[in-house]
């Protein structure tokens, strides 16, 4: 099968029936700063680990950024170990949590106004990262792209040499053919919820696939 563009790759990926049980959004939470916080403790381990977390998270209340600041680290390093790298990813959290109230006063704030260069600027936060973020816990229009995204590329002959290239060739095809989505929806999607959708598809694709397990690997 040729797959032209990333329209042509949303095409093939909406056939497959794949996230008929998954939130709208697709990511398994649809709370916003859980969610982000998520996005900085999937790196380099599996969700499921990252359930466990956020689980210990919540049942000590430590899900705000008030929370975050003002606890004590061991407790939070305690909390956030399934997700590995524990000393390190508790010492980022609270540094995070500490920088978006002392830049914009609060979460909302945050979502409505953080830019992918302020995330970039922050220890730990890469471009995956970043984007999962804006995409996910902010409902911004960024495209997250991983390694299923290229591990599925790579399958219709695709390889890409940066994260900017895969996620450009992603956004472009989609942005040219918003007409033709809409069609394919039967509605006009919002571009955020069509991106959260997209990359949602090619990681249970993926998944499903049997593909081999991949995690990142971000500094």
């Amino acid at each position: 099968m040729e797959i032209k563009d990333s329209f042509d790759l949303l095409k093939f990926l909406k056939k497959q029936n794949l996230l008929e049980n998954s939130p709208e959004f697709w990511w398994p939470n649809s709370n916003d700063f859980e969610i982000t916080i998520g996005a900085i403790l999937t790196q380099n381990t599996k969700w499921e680990n990252v359930e466990k977390s956020l689980k210990n998270l919540k049942d000590l209340n430590l899900l705000s950024l008030e929370a975050l600041i003002e606890v004590d680290i061991e407790i939070l390093i305690k909390a956030i170990t399934p997700s590995g790298f524990k000393n390190q990813k508790s010492h980022r959290i609270k540094l995070f949590a500490k920088n978006i109230l002392d830049e914009f006063g609060s979460f909302e704030n945050f979502q409505k106004n953080v830019s992918r260069a302020w995330l970039l600027s922050q220890k730990g936060i890469g471009q995956e990262t970043a984007d999962a973020i804006l995409c996910y816990g902010c409902h911004q229009e960024f495209m997250v792209v991983d390694k299923y995204t290229q591990k599925l590329l790579l399958l219709f002959n695709y390889k890409f040499d940066s994260y900017e290239d895969l996620s450009a060739w992603c956004e472009y095809g989609i942005n040219e053919n918003l007409d033709r989505i809409y069609e394919l929806y039967g509605y006009e999607i919002s571009l955020n919820k069509l991106y959260c959708r997209f990359h949602g598809k090619i990681i249970e694709y993926m998944k499903q696939s049997k593909s081999k397990s991949f995690t990142r690997v971000e500094k």
